[in-house]
């Protein structure tokens, strides 16, 4: 099983599956619009403009199990994203991370690296074959993260 099994609905009810990221490296992230590390957003977003025709995308799943960081509404996510910090890349419906409602793909994620997400901007970085390479935790900023892509993106 790899991470390209996974279907997960888009912001606007839609569902996507993971599988159309084949070929491609992705950064997986929970996030939140009203924690101290959402400036990370302008990190990912600068990664994936930086890294994104070399094979790289970012995705990301906004998450409300830390601190309440996360409460509006999935329109509401989309707009603050945008009209913040100009993201681009795809920000997927609102998913628990851990506990007895989380979304399948979060329970592989966790299950291949390092046990439960602990907070908010904790980072999966995953293969183009869809295997999980390494497990960022929310304090390794973007930034920290473009000499691993360049190694993996090649």
């Amino acid at each position: 099983m790899t991470v390209h099994d996974f279907t997960v609905s888009t912001a606007d009810g839609a569902k996507q599956p993971l599988s159309d990221y084949a070929g491609r490296v992705l950064l997986i992230v929970n996030v939140a619009s009203r924690c101290g590390m959402t400036p990370q957003y302008a990190g990912l977003e600068a990664l994936h403009r930086e890294f994104g025709e070399r094979g790289l995308q970012v995705l990301g799943f906004p998450c409300n199990q830390f601190g309440g960081q996360e409460p509006g509404t999935d329109e509401e996510i989309q707009e603050f994203c945008s009209v913040n910090y100009g993201v681009t890349f795809p920000v997927f419906a609102k998913v628990d991370v851990n506990g007895p409602e989380a979304a399948p793909l979060y329970e592989f994620l966790r299950a291949q690296d390092g046990g439960d997400v602990r907070w908010n901007f904790t980072k999966f970085l995953v293969g183009r074959d869809g295997a999980v390479l390494r497990r960022y935790e929310p304090n390794v900023t973007p930034e920290e993260i473009g000499k691993d892509l360049t190694e993996v993106l090649g």
